[in-house]
């Protein structure tokens, strides 16, 4: 028997008061008709919350073991992959289930080591010291605030893990829209549709074939215009609604459907469209800018233009939009912020919903294979850090509206992508395209991953740990590296579903080989695991077929030859792909202001290979001897690329022509010189590349005659130039107006270039003319 303590309690012997403890929740134990004493109460709560804090540290424990037993596993693998030389891919299919034998075989002996553990835990516990567990001066406010405080930190260590890796829920805690993902939305989402089922044979021959076969179909829109759908052939022989191929009694195989003609938007239903629950509210404040310029109630939604873009974006084709411009672009971005923001949810969602679902399961049942090699989705390829920066807030807009505390790293984030503005002149102001080209910090070097979560968004994450990257061409082409360079990285680039190019013709300003470079390390095979659980890959991205699920939003200005090639050449989506493409009604040459004339010299070639070589031939044989005369002085020579540029200079210092240049590469001092050089008529020729004036923009003084090597990739520059000869810029002393006259140099492959400057209509007749000539004047 025990002795009285102060209070009147009777005490117990330790090993009386262990078979107490054990017998607590036991029918059969002593005090099952007894009442509890407020002491009893008190100690109940105290183990409680300490029974819950310790279970959580071992499952933490129990999640490092494993890690520990992948980890070790991993090692042997990659042992004994370098002692035999053999495809990675077809190793990995072949290891998938050894590996998962030999992982279950190592945990089951961890359990049972673990156990051991956890008794002899329980026994200590039991043990513990009498006035620890029956302390009564604690009162019952301090236990509970105990508790908040535990249950806090639970919390935060619940949240501060990643997301689509070490996080795992119960099916409670799910949001709504969870449960509808493997129900009612697989049948008309079209994520899923999408990114679920694999390629039949004829859609896979159809779309990887050099060119692809496919079936073109015209459709018109009224905001959008005249488009072009080209979607990959399929049998229909072999493919029906829902293509089944039998493999066994049990089994059928059920393969992704053919792309489709997409269905225009007329009223929002975002249920309709399967925009997810959580954004729904967001996107009409968040969209007010846009709604109020196009003079559109907050009930729409979206603009006239943005229902037409997001019909087509939404149904996971490629679209290209060569008509970008200052007063649309805000509905652009809208748009596919929208869309990223939209499939990263998704994809996270579901990944959790299997997690759940998964979490007692030892095997991984193909319907959960729902993740890529690495974990970034969404690649977004953007020309400045404004441009990024534009990008994020809006998509923040989105996410959490006016909650900034759910964004971490927004100091740090607010510190580098603003500032550095470029400072514009008041005297002899800039375009005003200039001026909104290159506001806000125009850094053409960064890189940012970003991580979403369910009501946050983390900026500066790593790239492995992130769900979207948004950079510029040459601040990824500097992880990316070149062939030979040690430190260089591309894994990240191995999962990437949607590809995002706004603003493509800048990229042509900064380095169009960055960009190409970029894109042939999409979907590469990765060097390493990154943490990749291999039970839950898809088996398209275990084939190889990244590349065909891969969506590719292409956004621009002006349509030129290298976006349509890079189109049509790098854009392999099995659900077809959509190009904009409306007639030029009145071109650029309209907005000349000067009276002189406009003649339009057509070059004939044989091919594209040639075309180079017979443009500078015919420029150094029929144009140069024209204008040596000096008569001729004050000459411009314009030029878009720059390899032509290096070409013509190589052969004026050759030829010792007297000529001045100004590039992109020219110092200050150099092209001050320059200039006063040719206005005081001391160099008969300026050589004048397109990338200088589209990042200087400076007005050249005493231009009276123009030729331009090639229609500018610019059809506003062309206006611009010709402008420049109005008799207030010209030295008095430089010639007379009636000697004026502006060239231009052409072959069928600037069509593009030439339609933007002359009207569409104009070059069609241009182009079948049996004339080489054609000359305008401007109307009076």
């Amino acid at each position: 028997m025990g002795k009285s303590n102060p209070r009147g309690r009777k005490t117990v012997d330790k090993s009386k008061k262990q078979k107490v403890f054990r017998s607590k929740g036991n029918k059969k134990g002593p005090f099952k008709n007894k009442k509890k004493s407020e002491s009893d109460k008190v100690g109940n709560k105290r183990t409680y919350c300490f029974n819950r804090y310790r279970d959580k540290n071992r499952v933490e424990e129990e999640l490092a073991k494993k890690r520990k037993i992948e980890e070790t596993i991993e090692e042997q693998y990659d042992k004994s992959d370098s002692e035999e030389e053999a495809n990675p891919i077809q190793q990995l299919l072949s290891t998938f289930s050894t590996k998962e034998k030999a992982i279950n075989n190592l945990v089951e002996s961890s359990d049972e080591s673990e156990v051991s553990d956890h008794d002899n835990a329980d026994e200590e516990d039991v043990n513990l010291d009498e006035n620890q567990l029956s302390e009564d001066e604690i009162d019952d406010s301090n236990i509970t605030e105990d508790d908040n405080e535990m249950e806090q930190e639970i919390q935060l260590d619940e949240t501060a893990g990643d997301a689509c890796e070490d996080e795992t829920i119960d099916d409670q805690e799910l949001d709504v829209d969870t449960e509808k993902d493997d129900t009612l939305i697989d049948s008309n989402d079209p994520f899923t549709i999408h990114l679920r089922d694999d390629l039949h044979e004829s859609i896979l021959n159809s779309v990887s074939n050099n060119p692809q076969i496919i079936d073109t179909t015209n459709i018109n829109w009224p905001c959008l215009g005249r488009m072009n759908i080209q979607i990959p052939k399929s049998s229909q022989n072999e493919m029906k609604q829902k293509s089944v191929k039998s493999v066994t009694v049990l089994e059928d195989i059920v393969y992704a459907l053919p792309g489709k003609i997409p269905t225009k938007i007329l009223t929002v239903n975002w249920n309709k469209t399967s925009v997810k629950n959580q954004i729904q509210s967001h996107i009409a404040p968040a969209n007010k800018i846009n709604l109020s310029r196009r003079e559109c109630e907050l009930s729409d939604q979206l603009t006239p233009l943005q229902k037409e873009m997001f019909s087509i974006i939404n149904n996971y084709q490629d679209f290209y939009y060569p008509e970008r411009s200052f007063t649309n672009a805000e509905e652009i971005r809208f748009v596919y912020c929208l869309h990223a923001l939209n499939h990263i949810l998704k994809t996270r969602t579901k990944i959790l919903h299997h997690n759940a679902r998964l979490f007692k399961k030892d095997e991984v049942p193909d319907e959960f294979r729902d993740q890529g090699l690495v974990r970034p989705k969404v690649l977004i390829i953007a020309p400045f850090k404004d441009s990024a920066y534009r990008i994020i807030k809006l998509m923040a807009d989105i996410l959490v509206p006016e909650n900034s505390s759910q964004i971490m790293n927004i100091n740090r984030f607010e510190q580098d992508f603003t500032g550095g503005e470029l400072a514009m002149p008041k005297k002899n102001p800039k375009p005003e395209d200039y001026e909104l080209t290159f506001s806000g910090n125009t850094d053409d070097t960064f890189r940012i991953g970003l991580s979403v979560t369910k009501k946050s968004l983390k900026l500066f994450s790593d790239f492995y740990s992130s769900d979207i990257i948004i950079a510029s061409p040459l601040g990824l082409r500097m992880i990316v590296g070149a062939e030979g360079e040690e430190e260089r990285d591309f894994d990240f680039l191995a999962s990437v579903e949607l590809l995002i190019l706004d603003q493509a013709e800048i990229f042509l300003m900064q380095n169009w080989d960055h960009l190409l470079h970029i894109l042939d390390h999409l979907h590469l095979q990765p060097k390493k695991t990154h943490g990749t659980d291999f039970s839950r890959l898809r088996s398209w991205a275990v084939n190889g077929w990244t590349k065909y699920y891969r969506q590719t939003l292409l956004f621009s200005s002006v349509s030129l030859p290298e976006i349509n090639s890079l189109f049509n050449k790098k854009c392999f989506n099995y659900a077809g792909k959509i190009r904009v493409h409306n007639p030029v009604d009145a071109g650029s040459v309209r907005q000349v202001a000067v009276q002189v004339p406009q003649v339009f010299r057509r070059i004939d070639v044989k091919d594209a290979i040639t075309a180079l070589d017979s443009r500078f031939e015919y420029f150094i044989k029929e144009i140069i001897p024209q204008y040596k005369d000096s008569i001729m002085a004050h000459t411009m020579i314009y030029v878009p690329s720059y390899f032509d540029y290096v070409r013509i200079r190589n052969y004026f210092k050759k030829e010792d022509v007297s000529f001045v240049q100004i590039c992109e590469y020219s110092k200050d001092a150099k092209i001050a010189r320059a200039r006063d050089m040719f206005f005081h008529t001391e160099a008969h020729f300026l050589l004048y590349s397109e990338r200088f004036h589209f990042f200087r923009r400076v007005r050249v003084k005493g231009i009276r005659h123009i030729i331009f090597y090639q229609p500018p990739i610019f059809p506003h520059f062309y206006s611009e130039l010709c402008n420049l000869m109005q008799e207030a810029n010209q030295n008095k002393y430089g010639g007379s107006e009636s000697n004026m006259t502006v060239t231009v140099l052409y072959t069928k492959y600037d069509l593009q270039q030439l339609s933007a400057v002359v009207g569409t209509e104009r070059t069609a007749k241009m182009v079948q003319s049996e004339k080489n000539v054609h000359m305008f004047m401007t109307e009076e």
